[in-house]
């Protein structure tokens, strides 16, 4: 993971088999998109969101429509035996709306803050406590379609996994199974001192670029601004390859770690 500098993330230009991926992808994803089924299981916000995890019915190797998955984020990270379906996050005009029961305060959140936050932690019972359930080697993005300024691009804070890495360091000091620990105030108070001290970089990538992003970057997405977006809505796919071992989520923040 040291090849994401002080950053923690990269976005790599345009490469012809990248944008192979991409066009295969998309063919597909406007047809799991399109069903009711899947519409009705997982639009959120108003439906201005298709969440899609795993909705994406890549083969294990990661390619789509005999198209490989191949690209130069290989360079920075270990590629996994088998790829997880991707989840396929589709944006529309208008996100983000807001459910009915989302309190106030959360819909300001992601209409203020992007959402932000850290991939992996699950909110669990009545009081959204955050554990550690999903430890995930990267994510990485991969565009379906054109994603600017206006059709709610992705946002990180830069630096961001330096802090995170830091503060769950230090929380998981002596704890032998990481992902039992309630980490919800260690988080909480990790995420103020990012929005306080990070700056907030708004990507923006079209089919053929790809992003990757440490796993500990906070990140999220922007609200959709003007524009009418492409026909089915602005989309990603993102894989985050979950590790074997949870003790190893720490990586160059472990003491000793490199």
């Amino acid at each position: 993971m040291s090849g994401f500098g002080a950053a923690g993330w990269r976005q790599f230009p345009w490469e012809t088999g990248v944008a192979a991926w991409a066009e295969a992808a998309h063919r597909v994803a406007l047809a799991v998109t399109a069903e009711k089924a899947m519409q009705d299981r997982l639009l959120r916000h108003g439906g201005t969101w298709f969440v899609g995890v795993d909705a994406l019915p890549n083969e294990a190797d990661g390619s789509v429509g005999g198209v490989a998955l191949k690209g130069p984020w290989e360079a920075l990270v270990q590629v996994p035996e088998v790829w997880h379906r991707a989840q396929l996050s589709v944006v529309h005009p208008g996100y983000p709306g807001r459910d009915l029961g989302e309190s106030e305060a959360g819909h300001r959140f992601r209409r203020e803050r992007d959402a932000a936050h850290l991939d992996g932690l699950l909110a669990e019972g009545e009081g959204k406590r955050r554990f550690l359930r999903e430890p995930h080697a990267f994510v990485l993005g991969l565009p379906l379609t054109e994603m600017n300024e206006e059709t709610s691009p992705f946002v990180v804070w830069e630096g961001s996994h330096n802090l995170i890495g830091r503060a769950f360091a230090a929380a998981f000091a002596g704890i032998a199974d990481v992902t039992v620990m309630d980490v919800t105030e260690v988080y909480q108070a990790a995420r103020r001192e990012v929005f306080e001290t990070c700056p907030r970089r708004v990507v923006t990538a079209g089919p053929g670029e790809a992003i990757l992003c440490h796993r500990m970057a906070i990140h999220g997405t922007a609200p959709w601004g003007q524009a009418a977006g492409p026909e089915g809505g602005r989309m990603v796919a993102w894989f985050r390859p979950l590790l074997r071992d949870a003790g190893a989520w720490l990586g160059e923040f472990a003491p000793g770690g490199r």
